[in-house]
């Protein structure tokens, strides 16, 4: 399984590069899967349904199954939170993993910037930045692609990765 990463500050843009590329790395046959880091607390479920409440009743586990997906919710309960090595071995096998935030994995990233959200560039405190994506006038010492232009960084991601 090939990584890749996206580092950036909330509003950069992450997400929603990560779901225009997606399609375009299906389209060439590419069996992708995501992990996406969250902050603080975060829910997947919704209240009243039957997991919500087995969770909230203190089940340290739960797995909702059906013809078409299935889920696999587990609560910490205070244990330390996995690394992302940990839960990268928790995904059936694909051809590329896409990784939205765990700033400071050890993985290639791209990082998402845009001068408007205020905050200061990361590739030159991160060196598995291999390059940078923005809509913004930057001079930098790796590879500078338009944010705007999902295709050509794509194909600078399959590239890179030697998936093309």
């Amino acid at each position: 399984m090939k990584t890749f990463g996206f580092a950036g500050w909330s509003g950069s843009g992450k997400t929603t590069l990560i779901e225009k590329l997606i399609p375009r790395f299906v389209a060439r046959g590419l069996k992708v899967s995501l992990i996406k880091h969250a902050h603080h607390s975060f829910d997947v479920d919704t209240p009243g349904k039957d997991s919500y409440r087995h969770r909230q009743a203190g089940a340290s586990e739960i797995l909702v199954t059906s013809s078409r997906r299935w889920v696999l919710m587990h609560e910490l309960r205070g244990a330390h939170e996995p690394s992302f090595e940990e839960q990268a071995r928790r995904l059936s096998p694909c051809d590329l993993v896409l990784v939205e935030g765990f700033k400071f994995a050890p993985i290639p990233k791209l990082e998402v910037w845009r001068k408007e959200t205020g905050e200061g560039l990361l590739h030159p405190n991160d060196p598995h930045i291999v390059a940078l994506a923005t809509d913004a006038a930057v001079q930098a010492p790796l590879p500078v692609l338009p944010l705007n232009d999902d295709e050509a960084v794509a194909a600078f991601i399959l590239r890179y990765l030697h998936l093309a």
